[in-house]
């Protein structure tokens, strides 16, 4: 089906509803436990319960606020994991930024001495940004 690419399309699914919960030490971070629900609420057993951890990563421009699942069978199991899990995340959120600051940095093109930059036909030396 074609759809005007500024059309949003706000539909739930009905087949793939959560009832959520929420647990929180109010120190550290939260776990949300999200139960499989059928469209009129009841439990859905077919699909499994799935955990989400959020914290916030503290970084020298603030917070920046880190989600991520929790691979966990029970809620004790995803308190007990949370920590290597919220490692896990962090390093892989430093990682993507390290990687985005490294593309931004390559995007950066010094054109040659003479070849009309930024300044007029003598422009050579200076920064262009694409």
């Amino acid at each position: 089906m074609n759809r005007d690419p500024g059309e949003n399309d706000f539909r739930m699914d009905q087949r793939d509803l959560y009832r959520e919960e929420t647990f929180t030490d109010r120190r550290v971070g939260t776990v949300r436990r999200l139960t499989p629900v059928t469209a009129a609420g009841a439990p859905d057993a077919a699909r499994k319960v799935v955990y989400l951890g959020q914290t916030q990563l503290l970084t020298p421009m603030g917070a920046l606020p880190l989600t991520f699942e929790i691979d966990a069978g029970s809620l004790e199991e995803a308190i007990e994991k949370f920590g290597a899990s919220a490692q896990r995340a962090a390093e892989q959120t430093i990682d993507e930024l390290r990687e985005l600051r490294r593309e931004a940095a390559s995007s950066i093109v010094i054109p040659e001495a003479g070849a009309g930059g930024l300044g007029g036909p003598r422009g050579g030396g200076k920064i262009q940004i694409p």
